[in-house]
C-alpha cells in the first residue's frame, strides 16, 4: 500500500480514463507514457473497462494502472486480475475497503465530509479520495477537514484542472490530484492521441513546475 502510494504521490496527477472501446486502451497507455504522467485511473463505468486495464497492463507493464469507481467487490476482483494495482472509489463502502485491506490491495475510498474520513481511519487507510471536490467545498473545504486528521492525506478528484490543479498541488496535504481534462473522451474517441500526448505533457510539466 506504501508503495502504491508514494508512486501516486510522484506521478501527482492522475489521469481518470473512460473507455468505451478497449481498442483505445494501447495507444491511450502510450500517450500517457509519452507525455509523462505513466499512470491511468480505469473508471468501471464502461463495459470496456475490464479489458482495457488487461490491454494496457499487458502492452505497458511500468504503466500503473488503478481501477476507478469500483463500487463492488466483484468489480475489485475483476479490475485486479486484470492488472489493476489500486482501487478507487467514489464513495466509502466499508465491506469494499475491508475486502481490499485484508487482501493487501491498495484502496483509495471517496469522501467528502468529517465523519467519511473518521470511517477511513476506523478501517485502517491514512489516504482517502475526495470526491467531488470542486462542488464539495474545493481546498478551502480539504484544509479545514484536514486540519483535526493530521496523519491523513487527500487525493482530491473533480471539477479540477489546468486552471486550479496548482493551488491543491501546492497543498502539502494532498497526495496527487485526479483530472480528466488531459484524456477528455471526445479526444480518445477521435482517436487524437498527439493532442492526449500534448495536453499530458503540460500536466505533468504543472507537477514538476509546483513540486519539484
Amino acid at each position: 500500500m506504501n508503495d502504491v502510494l508514494k508512486k501516486i504521490g510522484e506521478i501527482g496527477i492522475i489521469p481518470v480514463v473512460v473507455l468505451d472501446d478497449a481498442k483505445d486502451a494501447v495507444p491511450l497507455a502510450k500517450a500517457l507514457i509519452d507525455g509523462g504522467l505513466p499512470c491511468a485511473e480505469v473508471t468501471f463505468r464502461t463495459a470496456a473497462a475490464e479489458e482495457s486495464i488487461r490491454l494496457m497492463s499487458e502492452a505497458y507493464p511500468d504503466l500503473f494502472v488503478g481501477a476507478g469507481t469500483v463500487l463492488t467487490i466483484d468489480q475489485v476482483n475483476r479490475a485486479v486480475n486484470a492488472g489493476a494495482k489500486f482501487i478507487v472509489s467514489p464513495g466509502l463502502n466499508p465491506e469494499i475497503v475491508k475486502y481490499c485491506v485484508q487482501r493487501g490491495i491498495p484502496v483509495c475510498p471517496g469522501t467528502c465530509t468529517p465523519s467519511d474520513v473518521e470511517q477511513a481511519l476506523a478501517l485502517g487507510l491514512d489516504t482517502v479520495k475526495f470526491f467531488p471536490a470542486e462542488p464539495a467545498g474545493g481546498l478551502g473545504f480539504i484544509k479545514a477537514i484536514a486540519a483535526p486528521y493530521v496523519g491523513v492525506k487527500f487525493m482530491p478528484t473533480g471539477g479540477i484542472g489546468p486552471k486550479n490543479v496548482r493551488e491543491y498541488l501546492a497543498y502539502d496535504r494532498i497526495l496527487a490530484c485526479g483530472g480528466s481534462w488531459m484524456v477528455k473522451n471526445d479526444l480518445v474517441k477521435a482517436g487524437n492521441f498527439e493532442k492526449i500526448t500534448e495536453l499530458v505533457r503540460e500536466a505533468a510539466d504543472i507537477v514538476k513546475e509546483v513540486r519539484g
